[in-house]
């Protein structure tokens, strides 16, 4: 059983036994390597893969004027992180390695509803 408690606005969940859960972002780096990464709610996926030293650069930081947080959404979540907008579209046009799935980290604000996300960090060309 989880308990939500609203800490200072934000939200953050509590199991029974007094430990904190966050949801969790699992990463696959462009050598198959996958790591997970617990983040508060809030957080945007740029942010969690950056600040964990996966490759995610977002040299704008988070701005919508760069592509360097290009990631690419496992096909079974893309319909939960929302549409990418007109600006996020004309970014990723700058990106390398596009698919259909592909989404700007910085435009996806982890919730409770993205607990357990799949993105995939493409190759750097």
């Amino acid at each position: 059983m989880i308990i939500k408690l609203a800490v200072c606005s934000r939200s953050i969940n509590v199991d029974l036994g007094g430990n904190c859960t966050m949801p969790n972002i699992v990463f696959t780096k462009p050598d198959g390597s996958e790591h997970n990464v617990n983040v508060e709610t809030g957080v945007t996926v740029m942010e969690a893969g950056r600040d964990a030293g996966l490759g995610v650069e977002g040299t704008c930081g988070g701005c919508l004027s760069c592509a360097t947080c290009h990631v690419i959404v496992d096909t079974e979540w893309f319909s939960k992180t929302g549409a990418p907008g007109e600006d996020e579209l004309d970014m990723l046009d700058l990106a390398f390695g596009l698919t259909q799935t592909s989404r700007l980290g910085c435009q996806i604000e982890i919730s409770e509803k993205l607990d357990g996300l799949r993105v995939t960090i493409p190759e750097d060309i």
